[in-house]
């Protein structure tokens, strides 16, 4: 057992000399998958350089959980096992998924993990839309203190999906939709920094998971996309969703992308910041993920390599991207796609279907940190918080060999 969790349990001096700042806030983090702490690591951005407060990891057991110690160890983080988690008490407590967090003791904020409610789940022994079933939102059976919705649109959809979650919900933003945002004019630095030429194209090539998702494909789309985009004049780079590296391993996805490298093809790993890639971007081929609908924001064109009617939530910002971004062909060359994707962009059409991931842009930090503060019963810090630029990503060759590996 860590000195934090001993100390936590006791004021005993023989467990508080372990520690240099005690009686501080405890908040805890709660990662279930890479996903979920990519998303909570913006939360815990607002809480940095507060002495006030000691934040821990804990890694509740998940079907795609198995990289996430990893993950949080390369963070130099401090992590509670699940059982030491479940027996303290905690301030704060966070968390970007349902899945035991009622077995915590602390106010406790969910919120969502990606962009929107955009996913059915049609063949689950709970079917609905991800995050606004009624397991989702009252996790146990318990009220989380708060629910945490990025649009006041969504709203509605709690007052139907889940009446009782309604007076524990706040409109409070996304945190990438505004880190996105915010790094748009520093698109040209990203570019230089993953090595693009002038007048390169990027085509980036996007996937979430799940049978119906873009992976599926990558065997017979991938070489087609090498095959018919001449090099010197397009790169590609390929993005695919951290449930599809945990579920298989990370080992058969890089056997299964081995020829990428040896075509050119970068292959983003799981732990690496998409954002800045999808902001540098020239052309982005995805599925109904929220990547692909984080796209929106880039302002360039987008070609959907599937939309599957029963996956996805007609009420999301995804349903009507799917009426609206051309649908990839197999009849005809790709460059000529590309070309007709770029002609038909409607930057308002795009622009509306941005507009409803959130209706609270660039205020995601300030509604947040509040929010937090609030439940911890402390005042906030007196600057403002902001949402800062992504930084620059490795160049492209880093993520371009014959495994997977970073190059030398």
């Amino acid at each position: 057992m860590s000195a934090l969790s001993t100390t936590a349990e006791t004021s005993s001096d023989e467990n508080r000399q372990w520690l240099t700042l005690v009686e501080r806030k405890k908040v805890l983090a709660i990662v279930h998958t890479t996903a979920y702490a990519k998303r909570l690591l913006d939360v815990l951005s607002l809480l940095e350089a507060d002495f006030r407060l000691q934040v821990v990891f804990t890694t509740p057991p998940h079907v795609f959980g198995d990289e996430v110690p990893r993950f949080l160890q390369q963070l130099g983080s401090p992590i509670l096992s699940w059982a030491e988690a479940t027996r303290m008490t905690f301030d704060l407590a966070v968390a970007a998924g349902p899945r035991g967090v009622e077995q915590v003791q602390a106010p406790l904020i969910t919120l969502p993990h990606g962009a929107n409610y955009l996913k059915r789940l049609p063949g689950a022994s709970d079917p609905g839309v991800a995050g606004l079933r009624r397991r989702d939102l009252l996790p146990g059976g318990k009220p989380p203190a708060a629910v945490v919705v990025p649009h006041h649109a969504d709203l509605r959809e709690l007052a139907r999906h889940c009446p009782e979650a309604l007076q524990l919900a706040h409109v409070v933003g996304d945190p990438a939709h505004d880190r996105i945002t915010a790094s748009l004019p520093r698109r040209a630095a990203y570019r230089r920094a993953l090595g693009l030429a002038e007048g390169e194209r990027l085509v980036l090539a996007v996937s979430t998971w799940g049978p119906h998702s873009f992976f599926g494909r990558f065997e017979m789309l991938l070489p087609r996309m090498v095959g018919e985009l001449p090099s010197g004049r397009y790169r590609t780079a390929v993005l695919v969703h951290p449930n599809v590296w945990s579920g298989h391993g990370p080992w058969q996805v890089k056997a299964w992308l081995a020829w990428c490298g040896r075509l050119g093809v970068s292959v983003v790993p799981p732990e690496a910041d998409w954002r800045s890639v999808l902001v540098a971007a020239d052309y982005i081929v995805g599925d109904h993920g929220s990547v692909t609908l984080y796209g929106t924001l880039t302002g360039v064109p987008i070609l959907l390599t599937g939309s599957p009617e029963p996956e996805i939530n007609p009420s999301s910002p995804a349903a009507t991207l799917a009426v609206t971004a051309p649908a990839l062909s197999p009849a005809h060359p790709l460059p000529e796609q590309l070309d007709y994707a770029a002609a038909e962009y409607r930057p308002e059409e795009y622009a509306a279907i941005a507009a409803r991931i959130t209706s609270e842009p660039g205020r995601f930090h300030r509604n947040m940190r509040r929010l937090m503060y609030r439940l911890m019963g402390l005042g906030q810090p007196a600057h403002e918080p902001r949402a800062l630029p992504l930084p620059e990503p490795p160049t492209l060759r880093t993520w371009l060999s014959d495994r997977g590996e970073a190059s030398a």
